[in-house]
């Protein structure tokens, strides 16, 4: 039996289990699954009398449910005879015709949502089969077909006729209204306007007065379709043929339609348009969404797309604003790279790709300090070079429309790979230029930068190596795993995802070969049979030789909260070691971080005159693990960190006004909370004997403050000061009622800086990439540095390829070790030689025979007889 039959089985077998009516004069006779809000379902009374709707109501059958669950109850409504009654979501964009008999309320549905009509909860009309298919009714309007109007109980496809995403123009009406007939606008004797002339060559068009928005008067331009918008840019771009030969004005402009244009308007045909020239958020466009006024000509070829260029001296943004509206192609001398992977862009609220000019954007505060001119300045120059890579439609999940190949294994994109070959029309939005994709690529058309290693280079190198790595919130919930504190699971939500998690984490670490590796973001559910911990390290020394197994630190039942747990979050972190390579050194050390809490008023806060107090506030932050290894006759001290993340507010935040804003100083929230703890960090460890390596997910980039307070910073030497947060306690005592200046740091070595410079990055947000991750080193151990490699395995990586399933739809995934998280690990290669034994004497080999052995028998005989006769 093919899919359709089974279906068709299961929807009769459904329906005969529901309540039915056997005939009804009230039907559905439209649905509308639209934009956002836009649903609307068209109720038709084919009766001679009035039907009061008492009793009856909208249901839907959500995602492949059999059971329904109510929309919007009727009650109080009715349906002349031989008349409709639209039904609309109250929040619908919807413009009814004048007349229409429509009733708004809560009807919330989506493709894959079966509706019915029932009245006393018997069914009396149904759209959409029961069980419904995943995606059926998606972004559609279905009509009913005027033979077929008789309401049924069991969905019958063919009586019903499918029309394109946000038609509204029927609704209300069995037949659509006549449109009244409009003139054809036509160009004849209209002076046309060169498309160069309206763009002009500064940021905006020379017909809009400063200080406006539009022109005063229309005008006419004529050009050649290079591209139709039906979603992003609702409309169709117009270019140009010839143009003017200049540089500096762009021959191709956008025209703005408010809906796809018509059938007619094709890439290739000649169209005449008049209207406003507008300046839509920074768009040079022609406005004829009002009247309409085009006149379609003869179709020919597509321009030819213009290679794309940033001429000397002009940034990226400037390069763009040239080509605005135009039909452009990359090249290598594009010189475009990736700085964000295809992923989701929350401006745009679509997923979408990020490129740059010549490098990927690296962010301000991993190169300098916070508010420094330096770093002031990079925002500003980040900004100006960013162009966002789109789709007219909002992808599915999982694909990227102008690269049909993309998969894990051969069709994977890398942040710093070189985009060429893309054809597209420029447009802006958003407050960025975005090129709206025309063709399609492969994966040849990428010149890759950094490619994929098997292996970080540091893996063979020193006699020690330890790393640093955040797994991505590594959860054994589903696979019978021991609950943490809070009781919640941040990771896999099946047991497959959770396996493939495993494995590509399993992969990495077995990759990097480290003796001693510091763990991020694994589940805070102790360290029994069922920790995660346990989990992974069992899975992970399946993958080792006998010698190269590894075992996990334990920290002492007197620093287990609860008898159990890691401090009370649902994450924590942790720590492996080879006991072959290294040797236990007393027990680990829980060291503990401060806490903020300020209760409700004890704060206050002044703006605008306008005096406020303070909401509660409590911030916690997760403890830090010590553990001492001696390696030969040395001795290394280990200290895994997760300091505060970025994300969650504090008390500081609030009062600078920033508590729904990022931060100013773009150091993010709770800066000042993560420097009380690099504070507590640098004193607990300040007189720490033998070497000392801090490693882990600090949550700052290179540059700022709590990296800044544990490595070198003077104040004497500083343009602004670096402040502790304050109502903080530790340890359940006060530690700073009040925030206190830092004056020095505690003088640790940045490997990373010292061995690479300060451009460095394990970790990429919003397009920009900096090392969230990071060793520092005491004299003594920085010394011992061999080498220091941030493995880029998931960084420059697009998150599909992580193990979750949830935004990726089909996508394959893989158990290799890229994208098994969203920071990539640090490794560090240290020196720690084996003692130098000096060799022992060799004794004197002994004399078996011959004649030297003859002659020594005979002499010492001969000596013996002589001693003899004295």
């Amino acid at each position: 039996m093919d899919n359709v039959n089974k279906l068709t089985a299961i929807s009769l077998a459904v329906a005969a289990a529901l309540p039915m009516m056997a005939s009804a004069d009230v039907m559905i006779t439209e649905y509308v699954e639209g934009s956002s809000n836009n649903k609307a379902i068209e109720l038709y009374n084919g009766g001679d009398t009035a039907i009061d709707l008492a009793g009856y109501k909208l249901v839907r059958y959500k995602d492949g449910a059999t059971v329904a669950s109510d929309m919007v109850a009727l009650d109080g409504q009715s349906i002349a005879p031989k008349t409709t009654k639209v039904i609309l979501n109250s929040s619908a964009v919807i413009t009814l015709n004048q007349g229409v008999d429509s009733y708004s309320g809560s009807l919330s549905f989506n493709g894959g949502d079966a509706v019915a009509l029932v009245k006393d909860d018997a069914v009396v009309d149904i759209i959409g089969d029961v069980p419904t298919p995943a995606g059926w009714g998606l972004d559609v309007t279905l009509k009913r077909k005027l033979d077929a109007l008789v309401a049924n109980t069991v969905f019958n496809a063919a009586q019903w006729e499918q029309l394109p995403k946000d038609t509204f123009s029927g609704l209300g009406y069995l037949e659509a209204p006549a449109e009244p007939e409009v003139p054809l606008f036509s160009c004849s004797g209209a002076k046309i306007v060169p498309i160069y002339q309206v763009q002009g060559a500064g940021e905006s068009s020379p017909f809009v007065p400063e200080g406006a928005f539009e022109s005063e008067a229309e005008v006419t331009v004529r050009g050649v379709v290079t591209a139709r918008g039906e979603s992003l840019f609702k409309g169709f771009y117009l270019q140009e043929v010839k143009g003017d030969n200049s540089p500096y004005t762009s021959d191709g402009v956008f025209v703005f339609l408010g809906e796809a244009a018509p059938e007619a308007i094709q890439p290739g045909v000649e169209v005449c348009v008049q209207g406003k020239v507008k300046e839509y958020f920074g768009l040079t466009q022609i406005d004829i969404k009002a009247d309409k006024k085009f006149e379609v000509g003869a179709k020919g070829e597509v321009p030819v797309a213009a290679p794309f260029y940033v001429a000397d001296g002009e940034t990226l943004a400037q390069a763009l604003e040239r080509y605005e509206g135009m039909n452009v192609a990359l090249d290598a001398g594009s010189d475009l790279k990736i700085s964000r992977t295809f992923s989701y862009d929350y401006a745009g609220r679509r997923n979408n790709m990020l490129v740059s000019y010549k490098e990927p954007l690296m962010k301000s505060t991993q190169l300098y300090p916070a508010l420094s001119a330096e770093a002031t300045a990079l925002v500003k120059s980040n900004l100006e070079n960013q162009l966002f890579i789109e789709s007219d439609y909002k992808p599915a999940d999982g694909v990227i429309p102008y690269f049909p190949d993309f998969n894990v294994e051969t069709g994977y994109i890398r942040v710093g790979d070189q985009l060429t070959n893309l054809q597209g029309v420029i447009g802006y939005s958003y407050g960025a230029y975005r090129l709206v994709a025309t063709n399609t690529i492969t994966a040849g058309d990428f010149i890759r930068g950094d490619d994929r290693t098997d292996a970080p280079s540091v893996a063979t190198k020193g006699d020690l190596r330890v790393a640093s790595f955040n797994v991505l919130n590594f959860f054994n919930d589903v696979d019978g795993g021991d609950t943490n504190p809070s009781g919640s699971n941040r990771g896999a939500l099946t047991l497959e995802e959770m396996v493939l998690q495993r494995t590509k984490i399993v992969s990495a670490i077995t990759a990097m070969n480290a003796d001693i590796v510091g763990l991020m973001e694994i589940a805070n559910n102790g360290f029994g049979e069922k920790s995660a911990i346990k989990n992974l390290v069992d899975a992970l020394n399946e993958k080792q030789t006998p010698e190269n197994a590894y075992s996990f630190v334990e920290i002492t039942d007197a620093d287990k909260y609860d008898g159990k747990y890691f401090g009370t979050d649902a994450i924590t972190v942790g720590m492996l070691y080879r006991g072959g390579k290294v040797t236990l050194a007393g027990a680990a050390q829980a060291i503990d971080t401060p806490e903020q809490h300020a209760s409700a008023g004890s704060v206050t806060r002044t703006k605008d005159g306008k005096t406020e107090t303070n909401p509660g506030n409590d911030a916690y932050q997760r403890h830090s693990l010590a553990q001492t290894f001696k390696i030969h006759d040395e001795s290394l001290t280990v200290v895994v960190n997760h300091l505060k993340s970025k994300g969650s507010g504090c008390l500081e935040d609030w009062a600078n006004f920033e508590e729904s804003v990022d931060p100013a100083d773009q150091q993010g929230k709770c800066n000042a909370f993560r420097v009380s703890a690099a504070k507590v960090l640098g004193e607990t460890l300040k007189d720490v004997k033998g070497d000392l390596l801090i490693i882990g997910d600090m949550n700052a980039y290179g540059m700022e403050d709590p990296i800044r307070v544990l490595t070198d910073f003077d104040a004497s030497k500083s343009e602004r000061d670096i402040m502790t947060a304050s109502w903080t306690t530790l340890d359940g005592k006060v530690f700073e009622r009040q925030g206190s200046k830092i004056e020095k740091g505690y003088g640790l070595i940045n490997l990373n800086t010292k061995a690479h410079g300060a451009g460095t990055y394990s970790y990429s947000y919003n397009g920009e990439l900096g090392n969230l991750d990071h060793a520092l080193a005491n004299a003594s151990l920085a010394k011992r540095l061999v080498d220091i490699e941030d493995w880029h395995i998931n960084s420059v990586e697009s998150n599909l390829f992580e193990y979750g399933k949830k935004f990726s739809g089909d996508l394959a995934k893989s158990e290799n070790a890229f994208s098994a998280s969203d920071h990539d690990p640090v490794i560090v290669a240290l020196s720690y030689p084996a003692p130098v034994v000096p060799p022992k004497p060799e004794p004197t080999p002994k004399d078996d025979g011959g004649a030297l052995g003859y002659l020594g028998l005979v002499l010492m005989s001969l000596f013996g007889l002589q001693r003899r006769r004295r």
